[in-house]
């Protein structure tokens, strides 16, 4: 405050008749002839609008260039013509004196301030300092700092302890790429960046440590999308000794409703308990394991009633048929054609559907198959009149997606069926401990590697043993689900090296394997572990959702833009050959590059 005695939201009209001193940013100027002007200038709490009324104090401001830092001195009165909107509009101030601080150069700004959300998003993340100068773009970063703050305050209360783990570490096999950084002690060797604290958490419960959090970085090589943003993000990392499941859900659901209800865009969170669906239910359910349960709508199997009714797509040994029912529906023929279509695009598979009309007559789509079974059909989904059917039909997992896509394309679309203005959360629970890989075609991990199997060595020994199939064993694990976006994975840890090493023989690492990819907690183990859990929800969807935007690029102060570019700094970029040298590193670039 040594620049000023007031801010440019403070000002009020009790402070009438004082001499103030207020710094900001010139946002507009308006010129009502050559003795009277209208200035605004703004800074981190607000505006106020400088009235100048000499024909040389018109001329001092004229001379300043927009988005000029300023200081003026003068004296507060009130305005005659006052401005409801704007917190300090029932006062003026009054021009004495005016200092440039910090003088823009640019004639022209490359985009609008006020309407910076307009413009290109790569001109915003190049000229990101003058983006934040957007009140509206800037409330979200203050927002992301209030929702961590409150976090934290939290996570304190529940008797956690916040602990900063590694940010240089070894390379671990957790699902994406690395990003790797050379070490010039050590030529030919690297570190990695943790793409989660997962190890160092668990060693700290190992260490004795009883309740571990920190607002944690996290570094993933992978492609960016709307709730994911490429290299870094931050989440809520905790753990916690002598813990099941259920202690970490009792946490959870006592930190994360409060904070959504005081900072999220609807005021309406899930109380404890959260709804809980296992996670094959939910495929089959809801057509994917993040369902947003404002949706009413569900999925069911109708393979049974509709697999013979002549219609080739339908038929086949390995169909299966899934159907959406969506009850008081008015819409036309373009509307359901145009829905179809977004189901198309995003499942990758073609709907099918018919309709009851007012009448209760089956009409449009396929109806002209079921012409021959209609009054069987309509009692044994128990159809109403005003009633569209849609279907998916394939492969289990493909009817499943499409159907996925069905309810969330045709719940937001149709009225009546989605409860927006609120934050519904669910565990998923249950999930197989290993799945068969796309790629590989062989038993792979299906989630966390370092998850508890349900039943312990006894069911790994049953799956050894032939006597069980390994796709049937479930897992400690959890996902936190909230309006169909997941907000975080955790696990209740397997922390016995001999059950370890059973589940990553299931899938062909045997026990060096173990001990050479995961060393520190391999021997820590061997030491007497305590049983332990934990998760962490992502820091940045969090406060994507709380803010109700659609990028998450639009809650982090300084993004990288799809293809994980700083364009703002430059990064990536190309190095000296002497720094390459002092790493002894030497680089071969791709025959297609540009340079």
């Amino acid at each position: 405050m040594q620049n000023r005695t007031h801010t440019c939201g403070e000002l009020r009209l009790s402070d009438a008749g004082s001499k103030v001193r207020l710094c900001g940013w010139i946002e507009n100027m308006r010129e009502v002839g050559s003795n009277l002007a209208f200035i605004v200038i703004r800074d981190f709490y607000g505006t106020t609008q400088i009235t100048a009324e000499t024909e040389e104090m018109v001329k001092t401001f004229k001379d300043i260039t927009k988005e000029s830092t300023i200081a003026v001195d003068g004296t507060v009165r009130e305005r005659s013509s006052k401005n409801p909107k704007q917190d300090t509009g029932d006062i003026e101030v009054v021009p004495e004196k005016v200092t440039v601080l910090g003088r823009c150069l640019k004639n022209e700004l490359p985009f609008e301030i006020s309407r910076s959300r307009e413009a290109d998003e790569a001109l915003r993340l190049k000229y990101r300092y003058l983006d934040l100068r957007n009140p509206a773009v800037k409330k979200n970063i203050i927002l992301r700092s209030n929702v961590i703050r409150a976090l934290r305050e939290s996570m304190i209360a529940h008797g956690f302890m916040e602990i900063t783990t590694p940010i240089l570490t070894a390379s671990s096999p957790e699902g994406a790429r690395d990003y790797l950084v050379p070490s010039r002690k050590h030529p030919g060797k690297f570190y990695a960046l943790p793409q989660a604290p997962q190890q160092f958490k668990q060693l700290l419960m190992v260490s004795g440590f009883d309740r571990y959090f920190q607002i944690a970085p996290c570094f993933r090589d992978e492609d960016a999308r709307g709730d994911r943003s490429p290299g870094e993000f931050y989440q809520l990392d905790m753990e916690m000794a002598f813990a099941s499941q259920e202690d970490v859900f009792d946490v959870l659901e006592d930190v994360l409703p409060p904070v959504f209800k005081e900072y999220g865009k609807y005021d309406r969170a899930s109380s404890a308990p959260f709804e809980r669906i296992p996670y094959l239910l939910a495929l089959d359910k809801y057509g994917t394991d993040k369902p947003d349960l404002r949706i009413d709508l569900t999925a069911t199997s109708v393979t049974g009633i509709m697999k013979d009714i002549g219609f080739d797509p339908f038929s086949g040994e390995d169909i299966e048929i899934k159907a959406v029912v969506i009850d008081n529906f008015h819409e036309s023929r373009k509307f359901i054609d145009k829905k179809n279509s977004e189901v198309s695009v995003q499942s990758g598979i073609n709907p099918y559907w018919f309709k009851v009309d007012e009448n209760g007559e089956i009409s449009g789509g396929i109806a002209k198959f079921l012409k021959d079974r209609k009054d069987e059909i309509k009692k044994e989904m128990n159809l109403a009149p005003n009633t569209l059917v849609e279907l998916a039909a394939g492969p289990v997992n493909s009817a499943r997606k499409c159907a996925g896509a069905i309810i969330k394309i045709f719940g937001a679309g149709v009225d009546g069926h989605m409860d927006r203005e609120q934050y519904r959360f669910c565990w998923i629970v249950d999930f197989p401990m290993y799945e068969i890989g796309e790629e590989s075609g062989e038993l792979e991990f299906c989630h966390n590697p370092f998850s508890m199997p349900k039943g312990g060595l006894e069911t790994l020994l049953k799956a050894e043993r032939g006597e069980i199939d390994p796709l049937t064993i479930m897992a400690d694990q959890y996902d936190l689900v909230v309006n169909g976006i997941e907000l975080s994975s955790g696990a209740v840890r397997n922390h016995d090296p001999e059950i370890m090493v059973k589940a990553f023989e299931l899938v062909r690492l045997g026990e060096d394997d173990v001990k050479s990819r995961f060393p520190a907690m391999y021997n820590a183990f061997c030491y007497g572990a305590p049983p332990h859990a934990g998760i962490a929800p992502g820091i940045d969807r969090m406060v994507m959702l709380l803010a109700g935007e659609d990028s998450i690029r639009e809650i982090i102060p300084f993004p990288m833009n799809k293809n994980a570019e700083d364009v703002m700094m430059g990064a990536p970029g190309y190095v000296t050959d002497h720094q390459l040298e002092e790493l002894s590193i030497a680089v071969k670039l791709p025959d297609n590059n540009n340079k």
